[in-house]
């Protein structure tokens, strides 16, 4: 079969692999449509923590159950979206029902070959049969999930002022639950052009320009209150160490982003707020169906945050122009015959 392989930082190779074959209690998904996620990108670029190479890169995934092993009660031409986190189901995170954050995680396209390919093998408890979305819907529900995620982490409702630092698909999929939870929303952006993409498509409350006086800003559209909440998603350090001068006292923060930096703060900002802080890593089933029912009812939109699409057969020239911010990338997906 073929496989994009992600050789070192800034190389990427087309390779020619053996199909696998499902062992017991595995399937073979032949691969619809990969979102292209930050993780991909950050490893491309040689700052993505807990990571080697070479590494077939991929997490987002959707295909088709081509062939089953024994054991396996899913039917052979499912549709279904993967999700890409195998967890030991033995450690403390996994008994405490934490199986997002197991301490032997294994993430496709991370920790094992990913899905940048024509047909990958899991265990059947990693697929979940859906109908009624196209592939492409598939594809980012595992980046919505991590959104949703964040969003319940931080037990958001109505009461909230939920400032989202950085308007990428993670950013945009946390900005539509916070919303959906009732919060007013603040999108703090480098780029004007995705600053006026949530103002025009997500009717957000206010923008920031990450680059000016956030304070200042802040401070004007909440009336000197600031945001009870602030989920980082930039992957910036100096972003994220800023979240502690800009929080409303009381408040929460959530680190969604991963950098591979020690961060530090001042302790008498954070300790006056009795701030919360928070990480947030990957998603559970829980966010993974309150994605798809999301999306079913139309209250979460991918529509307008899918900007790039190409072939499976185009994806390194492609991938090499997603990466620069002035092609415009907000999320973009490969689609497989």
């Amino acid at each position: 079969m073929k496989a994009v392989v992600c050789i070192k930082p800034g190389l990427l190779q087309n390779s020619e692999k053996d199909k696998p074959s499902p062992k017991q209690g595995e399937v073979l998904v032949k691969i619809k449509s990969i979102g292209i996620c930050g993780t991909d990108i950050h490893a491309y670029g040689g700052s993505q923590p807990f990571f080697e190479y070479p590494r077939v890169l991929g997490h987002e995934l959707s295909g088709v159950v081509e062939a089953s092993g024994e054991g396996v009660s899913i039917a052979n031409g499912s549709s279904v979206y993967i999700i890409p986190y195998m967890s030991c189901g033995q450690c403390i995170a996994c008994r405490n029902e934490k199986p997002n954050c197991c301490t032997d995680i294994a993430v496709l396209g991370v920790h094992r070959d990913g899905g940048m390919c024509e047909y990958v093998c899991v265990p059947e408890s990693a697929v979940v049969k859906t109908d009624g979305l196209s592939f492409n819907e598939m594809a980012v529900i595992e980046c919505l999930a991590i959104g949703a995620h964040a969003v319940r982490r931080a037990q958001i409702t109505e009461k909230d002022t939920v400032l989202i630092q950085g308007a990428g698909p993670i950013g945009l999929g946390a900005l539509q639950f916070a919303q959906g939870a009732g919060a007013k929303v603040i999108v703090s952006e480098v780029f004007e052009q995705k600053r006026q993409f949530c103002k025009e498509q997500y009717k957000v409350h206010g923008t920031v320009d990450a680059l000016g006086d956030v304070n200042a800003q802040l401070s004007e559209l909440t009336q000197g209150e600031f945001p009870t909440v602030i989920i980082d998603c930039t992957g910036n350090v100096k972003a994220m160490e800023s979240a502690v001068n800009n929080l409303a006292h009381g408040g929460k923060i959530v680190f969604v982003s991963v950098v591979k930096a020690a961060l530090s703060f001042d302790d008498p900002e954070f300790h006056k707020r009795e701030t919360t802080l928070l990480g947030s890593r990957n998603a559970t089933l829980e966010d993974f169906e309150h994605v798809v029912s999301s999306l079913k009812n139309g209250k979460v939109r991918i529509e307008p945050f899918v900007t790039h699409k190409a072939k499976f057969s185009e994806l390194i020239p492609a991938f090499k122009e997603w990466v620069k911010p002035e092609t415009g990338v907000i999320k973009a997906v490969v689609e497989l015959d």
